[in-house]
């Protein structure tokens, strides 16, 4: 990769990818971006980035070519049939931030290598909306120790970087991640919902539980911030959570540790989701909880 700043491809401008892109933009990198959504489009032209058509258009400008995307599907049809790995410049690096599937993502990387392809690293992040407008996401990068020192200044901008291992841990550990923070957040919503029943003040629990060997994201953040307020609005959503949960008790699974807790997690989560409207925000498995029999 040349010495000047790379320029930065970003597919995928919705609730991470938009203000993800316009801190890069913010930081004086030169950002193109597609999204299948016009205003999300026009959302980067306004943050001072440009917005073009067609995701081969971004990627035949670009040295590290950003995909915010739904999952392992879209990311090998945008870059395989979309035309996007191949209009690549050779010395580019792929950087995949969606929830993908770890093994998916490894087989995808040596395809790629074995066409003579762009690099590929995966790097899906935690920290939700917020963290993306502050800069403050957990990167979790999977890669080649050199191309993922390469990416770091690009990165930086974005939040923290943790080098994970080889191709496909980062979406390994992402899914991991987010399969503990479903859990323990059903948990937290059925214990809230008990003390409630029985009197306590909400605001109290909270403040005893984060004192204390409860404490949990789930206490910390998302209760007093999306739960209590009756937003939930998160900006991640509850199908986008079962998902991932998914991907982590699969990947157990595929490995020989099936996970007891994990698999019923999924369970239920599949349930609220069933019952939930289709758009639900992931934090409105506390709603459920409070009425779910």
């Amino acid at each position: 990769m040349s010495p000047h700043k790379p320029r930065v491809g970003f597919i995928g401008l919705g609730n991470m990818g938009t203000p993800m892109s316009r801190r890069l933009v913010e930081a004086g990198y030169s950002v193109a971006g597609t999204d299948l959504s016009a205003p999300n489009r026009q959302r980067l032209e306004a943050a001072g980035g440009t917005a073009v058509e067609t995701a081969a258009e971004v990627a035949a400008g670009s040295d590290v070519l950003i995909l915010m995307l739904p999952n392992s599907d879209v990311v090998e049809a945008v870059l395989l049939d979309g035309g996007v790995a191949a209009a690549l410049p050779a010395a580019a690096v792929i950087v995949d931030m969606s929830s993908s599937e770890p093994l998916r993502t490894r087989a995808l990387a040596g395809r790629l290598a074995a066409d003579g392809l762009a690099r590929l690293v995966d790097a899906p992040v935690s920290g939700g909306v917020g963290g993306a407008e502050r800069g403050t996401l957990t990167i979790m990068a999977g890669g080649e120790a050199d191309t993922i020192a390469e990416l770091a200044d690009v990165l930086a901008v974005l939040g923290r970087v943790r080098h994970t291992g080889a191709v496909g841990s980062g979406h390994a550990l992402k899914a991991l991640n987010n399969l503990l923070s479903a859990t323990h957040l059903l948990a937290t919503s059925e214990a809230m919902v008990a003390g409630q029943e029985f009197g306590l003040d909400p605001s109290t629990m909270l403040e005893v539980f984060n004192a204390s060997s409860g404490r949990s994201g789930s206490t910390e953040n998302k209760w007093p911030n999306f739960v209590l307020p009756g937003g939930y609005d998160s900006g991640f959503g509850l199908g986008l959570m079962l998902k991932d949960m998914k991907i982590a008790t699969d990947l157990a699974s595929g490995l020989g540790r099936p996970g007891r807790l994990g698999s019923r997690a999924v369970e239920l989560w599949a349930e609220a989701h069933g019952e939930l409207n289709p758009g639900a925000d992931h934090t409105e498995i506390a709603r459920w909880a409070g009425h779910a029999s």
